[in-house]
């Protein structure tokens, strides 16, 4: 297989004439949008999440559980806090992505092919420099949007009715970061940011290189044609990587996020250790089938939205 080959597969096929010509501006503004349709979409089900990971936190492996799986905690939420219920925190789900995934699908192309050209002098694609571009342009998101997630996580915790973990009630995002800020400073709002970068760091090194390897392989070995469908199962072959392998960092970020202070943990590390003593294991992967059915539908739609947005970004910047 040939390098020039395997960078045709560097961003969705539909756009790779426009997308080395849209600009790094164009290409954030095209992943955010993407990005905001689809978390639309799948806010309820990260909330799902978000209380999973949170419930029976350092109560040991026989604590009691108010949600038991992912359809019998949207019932139980749609009952006792009807459908607002079920996007709480959605505003800042949006300014969060429009930080991660603007930076995330943005960024990926122009680090990517800048490493290339450093260290070998073209542009063409290897996988270790779709993991290095991956994983750092998720690292900027992360960092760029971490107060947002810190409010998104509180908001997506509190329950009048059926509280887990810490609660904290903000009327909006703009309380929430006014609150934080008032009580613990700037520091505050980036507190648990390095288990940010460790989750989301992780999370994009491998999001976009999965999906351009398994769009290469059904495309190379003729299993499907070029479409939707082609999409549709690479995105769910990147959907399900990424899960696999951000779980566990998930987990330490939404205790560290939902904690106030350090009362509960002092860093990722002392969380991990706390959580594995206490819970065991298994609880780096409480919520993982509430995550897989977040993270996949997630991936999939952002991807397959941006496919039509990098081309309105083309037309926009007349390069389409």
């Amino acid at each position: 297989m040939s390098e020039a080959k395997i960078s045709t597969t560097s961003i969705p096929e539909p756009v790779l004439a426009q997308k080395k010509q849209i600009s790094t501006l164009g290409g954030f503004i095209g992943g955010a949008i993407a990005a905001c349709g689809a978390v639309t979409v799948t806010n309820p089900v990260e909330m799902v999440k978000t209380r999973m990971q949170l419930q029976g936190e350092l109560s040991g492996t026989n604590a009691k559980k108010v949600y038991t799986g992912l359809f019998q905690a949207l019932r139980v939420i749609y009952k006792n806090e009807g459908i607002r219920g079920w996007q709480r925190g959605l505003t800042a789900a949006y300014i969060y992505q429009i930080g991660l995934n603007g930076s995330r699908l943005g960024f990926y192309e122009p680090i990517r092919q800048g490493t290339s050209s450093v260290f070998y002098g073209d542009q063409n694609n290897r996988m270790w420099t779709s993991v290095f571009a991956g994983a750092t342009s998720g690292i900027i998101g992360a960092v760029l949007g971490s107060p947002f997630y810190l409010i998104k996580t509180r908001m997506q915790s509190y329950s009048p009715t059926l509280p887990v973990g810490q609660q904290t009630y903000y009327k909006s995002v703009l309380h929430g970061l006014i609150s934080v800020y008032k009580t613990e400073g700037i520091r505050g709002l980036y507190r648990g940011v390095d288990a940010a970068i460790f989750r989301t760091g992780s999370g994009s090194s491998v999001q976009l290189p999965i999906y351009n390897y398994a769009k290469t392989m059904l495309l190379e070995h003729n299993l499907v044609q070029e479409g939707p469908t082609l999409h549709l199962l690479s995105s769910t072959a990147s959907g399900f990587g990424v899960c696999v392998v951000m779980n566990p960092g998930d987990v330490l970020l939404t205790r560290m996020y939902n904690q106030h202070g350090k009362s509960l943990y002092k860093n990722p590390v002392d969380c991990l250790v706390k959580t594995v003593r206490s819970e065991g294991i298994a609880a780096l992967y409480k919520g993982f089938f509430a995550h897989l059915m977040r993270i996949g539908p997630h991936t999939i739609l952002t991807l397959t939205l941006m496919e039509q947005t990098m081309k309105w970004v083309a037309r926009f910047e007349g390069v389409a």
